[in-house]
């Protein structure tokens, strides 16, 4: 049976990153990063727990990929540049073909963007996954959550909803049944979210403010709008629907798409006279994205139809509501 540092040193330890970033990687009490100089640390943490965040016997692979994703996801929403990310691990027990698994899916999601492990640490216990991830970012530069403001536009990137399909699927919820292309679409969806961290960077500078969607676009966005001291309007029919999620009632791509959660898209606010701006960085990023609607002085988030019609905005997810 492996022990816990056979374990570290089989699957997770690797070649010193280059690049003079990570002074001090694996191995050591602490790790050493050395930001650029003049640069701001942006530290963010996520806690994955399986029956929680995850069914049990869920692909490692695309697991290991999520794990880190979710952490790239939160710079991506800043604006910031990853320099590397720890890993506590809590385990069953120390299965190969397990750790293999995921392990390969972290660490090619970490070589993709350029953010070496550094450092964690590895337990007994039901299984865990526990990341805290480092980026750097200029003074002031930072995609807050605080800064939209009335007459500003909101959008989104990239599809909603087909993640919290494939949730559907795996709950045995009752859908229009999938074609095998849609269930890839919505499963990769789920599994394996894409962090938007080259849509962050391009928009720094001219986003007003930016969350990325993990609980769903009301819950979100509404964190914004609380940060920010003022209210919103979304169109629910301008919403850009998941391809999969498309062949479904129009009720679920509302619901699923407003409240749907595991999206991973960027939310964000910029002037209405950024709008040029905004289209040229998503081209930059290779990426679509969406005017869903716009920021206004009074309070709470406000959803209408394509006609004007009230809509009533469905919950996003809560850990200790679900």
């Amino acid at each position: 049976m492996l022990s816990e540092f056979d374990l570290i040193s089989h699957y997770f330890l690797r070649p010193d990153p280059a690049g003079g970033r990570v002074v001090l990687g694996i191995g050591d009490d602490c790790a050493l990063l050395q930001p650029q100089p003049g640069m701001q640390l942006a530290v963010s943490s996520d806690m994955l727990v399986e029956g929680r965040h995850f069914f049990a016997g869920t692909d490692p692979v695309g697991l290991g990929h999520k794990s880190l994703a979710v952490n790239l996801s939160d710079l991506a929403a800043m604006g910031a540049v990853p320099l590397g990310f720890t890993l506590a691990l809590a385990l069953p027990d120390a299965d190969p073909d397990w750790l293999a698994g995921f392990s390969a899916g972290l660490l090619a999601l970490a070589d993709r963007f350029d953010c070496p492990l550094v450092g964690g640490d590895t337990t007994r216990g039901p299984l865990t996954i526990a990341i805290t991830i480092f980026g750097q970012i200029a003074p002031g530069q930072a995609l807050r959550r605080d800064g939209a403001r009335p007459g500003d536009d909101i959008w989104v990137s990239g599809s909603l909803g087909d993640a919290r399909l494939a949730l559907a699927v795996l709950r045995g919820e009752t859908i229009t049944p999938l074609d095998p292309a849609q269930s890839i679409i919505a499963r990769d969806r789920l599994e394996r979210p894409q962090p938007r961290i080259a849509l962050g960077l391009a928009l720094r500078g001219i986003a007003s403010a930016a969350i990325d969607l993990s609980d769903g676009l009301t819950g979100d966005l509404g964190h914004v709008l609380a940060r920010s001291g003022c209210g919103g309007t979304v169109d629910v029919d301008a919403l850009p629907i998941g391809v999969a999620l498309r062949c479904q009632s129009l009720a679920m791509q509302r619901a699923w798409s407003l409240a749907g959660g595991d999206d991973y898209e960027l939310c964000f606010t910029a002037p209405a006279t950024a709008r040029a701006a905004v289209i040229h960085a998503a081209a930059s990023a290779s990426l679509q994205v969406t005017r869903i609607g716009s920021i206004n002085a009074e309070p709470g988030l406000h959803l209408r139809t394509a006609d004007g019609t009230d809509f009533a905005a469905p919950a996003s997810f809560d850990h200790f509501q679900a």
